[in-house]
């Protein structure tokens, strides 16, 4: 195109690349002057991939000694250029990235011991000349972590050399621990004279400001009286729009591009948020900013879309970052290190058929109580599979906060499914394309109303229409000709599904679909049933008139079918008249 623009920061962490390099970036640097405001000790918890560590480096940069010299030019155009606080450039900092440490857990200390060693020797050749000579080679020769640390507590406090310590992914090797090892070993890790408590007691004497920042504020709470943190600014509302972006922010980075002529001229700015809004948007980290402040985008995911979008010319195929499902997995071995059942495989059943849950979200927790009602909801919550959706009383609606999780909701759930009985998804995926391109819709259906009965009739595990519900959203999930969309309003009413066409990826497609399901309990009387499937055929005709659905087809034929299942019986599976 010739134009020249700045590109997207995909992957990168590192503020001094995103600068020299010219990135873009979304300005977070008035929430320094708030960091200080709050305190000297600092916590945050958010989801993965929120854009923590490339803050944090940005962060490191601003109040690091050593980058005084190029504080114009490393800050220019951003909010603390203009408004710098008293403390900027005034601190010698180490930067401790916990999720370097490795996942080696019959090697953990050596390899913590090894990693804190390496931080403490690059610390001492960075602000060498702070230091008498020698200091160097002093810190070098020291054999252990600890006593590094040690040694530069007392060399920087002689020297009069202020200290700030930057922690990423506190609780990452922790959390590795208690996925692999269990609660015993992670209870040594962090209670009485473990080594990783034994090194937290040290930080709080030795650093003039700390801040700390994880997915999960279970470790936490474990080394609370090693490390009497001051402040957990997790659910603090000035700090709600800290990480992520506001819709303001990723619609400046769409204006930005679209001035540049990185973008077509037939994508508009408006077409973009709709598009990403339903996968991307929808977090609040506090109740107080609940309808008060708008919701936040995941920062990764907008990146992702934007870096495709601007490279390749076209909105990514997936919508979901393939790179987000190795933090499916992360979250599925940590939810079951205990046993998932009774209680808590309802809950997980319940948010994901409907959407959302009453409760309350706790600041802390050790780990032996993790898997308490409450403290299972925070932890879903930390680990961004809830959020704030609504404030009743003394309770919190957390609800799922858009599809992108949605997904990994059923992805649980389908991996549930499959345990229970394997359902072919390449003769699936066919059964799809047949129902997307020619309109050969009953296959398809009859094949997942086959997969409930086989699953239901091994386990009681599926009862009541809003569980059938959620196995039927399970597997339409595993098409991309189609956007899912449970519970959609048309006329006044709500309709199961809406197979709702993804055209701007696959335009061939031909065929949408609304289904109506219904459910009868196994001993429902032949009058029941008829009466059922009366008012369903009904309610169907109106969704299928409804002029907001007809907008959405996109040139497709519309097929209004209604499901009626029996038990874990499929009794009755037509397609109804009212479609156009």
């Amino acid at each position: 195109m010739g134009t020249v623009f700045k590109l997207i920061p995909y992957g990168i962490s590192n503020f001094k690349q995103v600068r020299s390099e010219n990135k873009y970036l979304v300005d977070k640097t008035m929430y320094f002057e708030k960091m200080e405001q709050a305190g000297n000790f600092l916590f945050l918890v958010r989801p993965r991939r929120f854009g923590k560590s490339l803050f944090l480096n940005m962060l490191e940069a601003y109040y690091d000694v050593n980058e005084k010299s190029g504080f114009e030019e490393l800050f220019r155009g951003l909010y603390v250029a203009d408004h710098p606080t008293e403390n900027r450039n005034k601190y010698q900092v180490m930067h401790l990235d916990f999720s370097l440490v490795g996942s080696d857990v019959e090697r953990l200390q050596e390899n913590f011991d090894f990693y804190l060693s390496m931080r403490c020797d690059s610390f001492a050749r960075k602000y060498a000349r702070f230091y008498p000579d020698g200091f160097v080679e002093e810190v070098r020769r020291l054999q252990h972590g600890e006593q590094k640390l040690n040694y530069i507590n007392v060399a920087a406090h002689t020297a009069g050399c202020p200290l700030y310590l930057v922690v990423d992914e506190y609780d990452n090797f922790t959390n590795n621990v208690l996925n692999i090892k269990g609660h015993d070993a992670y209870h040594a890790l962090t209670h009485g004279t473990g080594f990783y408590r034994d090194v937290f007691k040290l930080f709080k004497p030795m650093f003039d400001r700390i801040i700390m920042l994880g997915v999960s504020p279970i470790t936490l709470d474990d080394l609370t009286s090693g490390y009497n943190i001051a402040l957990n600014i997790t659910m603090d509302p000035r700090f709600n729009q800290m990480l992520g972006f506001s819709e303001d922010e990723v619609r400046q980075m769409i204006r930005y591009y679209k001035d540049a002529g990185a973008i077509k001229e037939d994508v508009t700015e408006d077409s973009i948020i709709d598009d990403i809004k339903p996968w991307y948007d929808n977090y609040c980290f506090a109740e107080e900013s609940f309808g008060k402040e708008p919701s936040m985008f995941n920062s990764d995911m907008v990146c992702y879309y934007m870096n495709n979008l601007i490279g390749l010319g076209s909105r990514p195929k997936e919508l979901v970052d393939p790179n987000t499902m190795t933090d499916y997995g992360k979250l599925k071995r940590l939810i079951e290190i205990d046993t998932l059942e009774g209680e808590r495989l309802n809950v997980v059943h319940d948010i994901a058929e409907q959407g959302y849950v009453y409760g309350q979200i706790v600041s802390h927790f050790p780990a032996e109580r993790m898997m308490e009602f409450g403290n299972f909801l925070s932890l879903l919550y930390y680990y961004g599979m809830l959020t704030i959706g609504g404030v009743e009383g003394e309770l919190l609606k957390l609800t799922i906060p858009n599809n992108n999780v949605r997904l990994q909701y059923y992805h649980y759930l389908l991996d549930e499914y499959q345990s229970i009985s394997c359902v072919n998804t390449t003769e699936l995926s066919l059964y799809f394309s047949r129902a997307a391109l020619d309109g050969d819709w009953q296959p398809l259906i009859k094949y997942i109303c086959r997969a409930y009965h086989d699953t239901t009739a091994i386990r009681q595990l599926i009862e009541g229409e809003r569980n059938l519900q959620g196995f039927m959203n399970a597997y339409l999930t595993l098409t991309n000709y189609y956007l899912i969309a449970p519970e959609m309003e048309f006329s006044h009413g709500y309709c199961d599904f809406f197979l709702l066409p993804n055209y701007a990826v696959y335009p061939m497609v031909k065929h949408s679909y609304i289904l109506e399901l219904k459910y009868l309990k196994a001993d429902a009387t032949d009058a029941d049933a008829k009466r059922q499937w009366s008012e369903a055929v009904d309610q169907i005709k109106i969704y299928a008139a409804d002029k907001k659905l007809q907008s959405m087809l996109h040139g497709t034929q519309l097929h209004p079918i209604v499901v009626q299942i029996k038990g874990y019986d499929a009794i009755r599976i037509e397609e109804v008249g009212g479609g156009k």
